[in-house]
């Protein structure tokens, strides 16, 4: 990891605008900033369509396109993934987020599961290399970390979280490699149930940190969503900034409109998605196709957001084929290739 890693950000005022069906965000945000990883920093100075006089930029189709690859690239070129999850009961999660990653084009996918579910996970996986981890009682024990964090220096970002299961040793484990990674890492799920009775951990972590609750996660975190801010939609981009901030993260908070916070107070929030996606399983797409896009080196704010809007589409296209009651985490992932095509096209 780059020593300088951690950058200051003087008097940085972004300014931008959410205009969504239902209402017209405004938020401001104008102070000084410092200590954030400078891998966020990419899409802040200069941020896509973003108008004047407000202070929450809308994820449209107009701000988000891909590269395309070069001719004479490889595997290597599109970077290495770990994702680290499963237990007992669990086993789709982390399979769910693996073959993600491969659908949003990282070149090597990496899964550490238990022990118990191994074999079953390798039946599952074709192209991703899924590999034991000491277990317990059908959990990740503690004694893993060591392992888990040699394959994480050898990988561009490490997802934990997907289908962990809680215990004392999965607190512990995931605490540790939080405190001690240098790794870009994605904590999801289980992850951050780990780090619930933590938080402050956060603030000692080495590496860029993407967290990805939904709004029962984001409360046993510590965010305020009910009681302080009554569930409007300016409120929840202002509990997600102050996250943000606080324990100097990037912070996608899911739901409808999904609102991604960054440590400089500057906010975006998604056009995409809807109900059809209400099922689980999406949100451990979400966070392999999150990885994916870190993983090839994209500017890590472009590759947030470009994984919320992508992952979004993909769902609507899926309700527009399949209905809203009938799409599956697995159908998203599917759609992936289309949804895809759209941003990697669009700007030529």
């Amino acid at each position: 990891m780059e020593d300088d890693i951690y950058t200051s950000y003087e008097s940085l005022e972004v300014m931008k605008v959410l205009n969504d069906a239902d209402s017209t965000v405004e938020i401001e945000v104008s102070e000084e900033i410092g200590g954030f990883p400078a891998a966020l920093s990419d899409m802040v100075d200069e941020p896509a369509a973003v108008t004047s006089g407000a202070s929450t930029i809308a994820i449209t189709p107009e701000g988000v396109s891909l590269p395309r690859r070069a001719p004479d690239s490889h595997k290597g070129d599109y970077g290495r993934a770990l994702i680290i999850g499963g237990s007992v009961g669990l086993t789709g999660s982390p399979v769910l987020s693996a073959k993600a990653a491969s659908k949003t084009g990282a070149g090597l996918v990496y899964v550490g599961v238990p022990k118990a579910i191994y074999e079953i996970t390798a039946v599952k996986l074709d192209e991703e290399m899924p590999f034991p981890l000491p277990d317990k009682d059908g959990r990740i024990t503690a004694n893993a970390a060591s392992e888990i964090l040699r394959h994480a220096k050898r990988c561009d970002v490490c997802l934990i979280g997907p289908g962990l299961g809680t215990s004392a040793d999965i607190t512990e484990l995931v605490q540790s490699i939080t405190r001690i990674a240098q790794t870009p890492m994605v904590i999801d799920a289980d992850g951050l149930n780990a780090i619930a009775n933590n938080a402050d951990i956060l603030r000692q972590a080495l590496c860029p940190l993407i967290l990805t609750p939904h709004p029962g996660e984001f409360e046993r975190l510590g965010g305020v969503l009910s009681a302080k801010y009554g569930g409007a939609q300016s409120s929840r981009v202002e509990a997600a900034v102050d996250f943000a901030r606080r324990f100097n993260c990037i912070l996608v908070l899911k739901g409808h409109r999904t609102i991604i916070a960054l440590p400089n107070g500057a906010s975006y929030v998604n056009s995409t998605g809807g109900p059809a996606m209400a099922k689980g399983g999406s949100g451990d797409v979400l966070a392999g196709m999150i990885a994916a896009l870190i993983a090839q080196r994209i500017s890590m704010v472009e590759a947030v957001t470009s994984a919320v809007y992508v992952h979004g589409l993909a769902g609507d296209m899926c309700a527009e084929l399949l209905g809203e009651y009938s799409v599956t985490a697995g159908d998203i992932i599917n759609m992936l290739p289309k949804a895809l095509k759209t941003v990697v096209t669009r700007h030529e």
